[in-house]
């Protein structure tokens, strides 16, 4: 936690050491409070998503935004309480402007592509499902996920992307099964149907030691000119053990309910003095 509390030099999206993943890694691990220093970066963070010369691009009538910029920035900021903050209502309110017909969001600027990027809508949904203010756009969100039982095509049923069935810590912007089970049990709907083979294959992931770890895709170097972390999670057992426990107890799972909470499981946020009202 100490690393993530650190100021760093650079633009907040510099990866993965910029304010914005920083932030984000701290509510993922249960940051609620807010202190001098998380008040700063958020208002850092909030500047750069903001500013208006950030370009708006639509292209064939959709709008082609990196949308898990801002849904993850409105994920950090609500989880700090600031869901009447008027930027972040802007956050939310463009977000939802900034919808496809489908239901998701996409960056991709070619203009022949109309389907939703998996990657791109998460953030948006758990940024949405977190500010509680647009019930219909956050419905459509999740929908998109369910009709694709969270991992496989609508046309032909085919797994999207077998790296997707792989455990990932940190994801960052990047999706697998894991997360988008964790974005759904925040939206409610983790009982559907349509999550069963999803959670079939979470739950077959578990180590014989019980816990989860990341054994897919490392998106984060130890040391280097970018992609470096400020933090060594090696396989991050601690972190995706309780991760996957929670969606599964939440998804009723014969064996879970019913399972003690592993001492490595008791992850609690950094005592934060000084609290900031604003965040209130």
């Amino acid at each position: 936690m100490a690393a993530l509390l650190r100021e760093y030099p650079g633009h907040p999206y510099k990866k993965w050491q910029g304010a914005h993943w920083r932030l984000l890694s701290l509510v993922e691990l249960g940051l609620t409070d807010a202190d001098d220093r998380i008040a700063s970066a958020v208002d850092r963070v909030l500047r750069w998503l903001l500013n208006p010369r950030r370009k708006t691009l639509q292209i064939s009538g959709r709008y082609r935004q990196c949308a898990s910029m801002d849904g993850n920035g409105l994920l950090v900021c609500c989880r700090f309480g600031m869901q009447s903050d008027p930027r972040v209502m802007a956050l939310a309110t463009r977000l939802t402007q900034w919808q496809w017909p489908d239901g998701g969001w996409n960056c991709d600027r070619r203009p022949q592509v109309t389907h939703s990027s998996f990657h791109e809508s998460l953030p948006p949904l758990r940024g949405l499902v977190a500010h509680g203010g647009f019930p219909q756009a956050t419905a459509r969100a999740a929908e998109f996920f369910l009709r694709h039982r969270m991992f496989r095509s609508e046309s032909d049923g085919a797994v999207i992307n077998p790296e997707w069935l792989e455990l990932h810590w940190p994801a960052y912007w990047h999706y697998d099964v894991l997360l988008g089970l964790r974005a759904i049990t925040e939206a409610g709907l983790v009982l559907d149907d349509r999550c069963r083979e999803a959670l079939d294959h979470l739950q077959s992931q578990r180590g014989p030691d019980g816990s989860w770890r990341a054994k897919g895709r490392r998106y984060w170097l130890r040391r280097g000119d970018s992609n470096t972390d400020v933090v060594d999670w090696s396989d991050a057992a601690d972190v995706l053990t309780k991760q996957a426990r929670d969606v599964l107890r939440a998804a009723r799972r014969p064996g879970e309910l019913s399972l003690p909470v592993r001492r490595s499981e008791n992850l609690t946020s950094p005592h934060l003095p000084a609290r900031v009202s604003r965040f209130n």
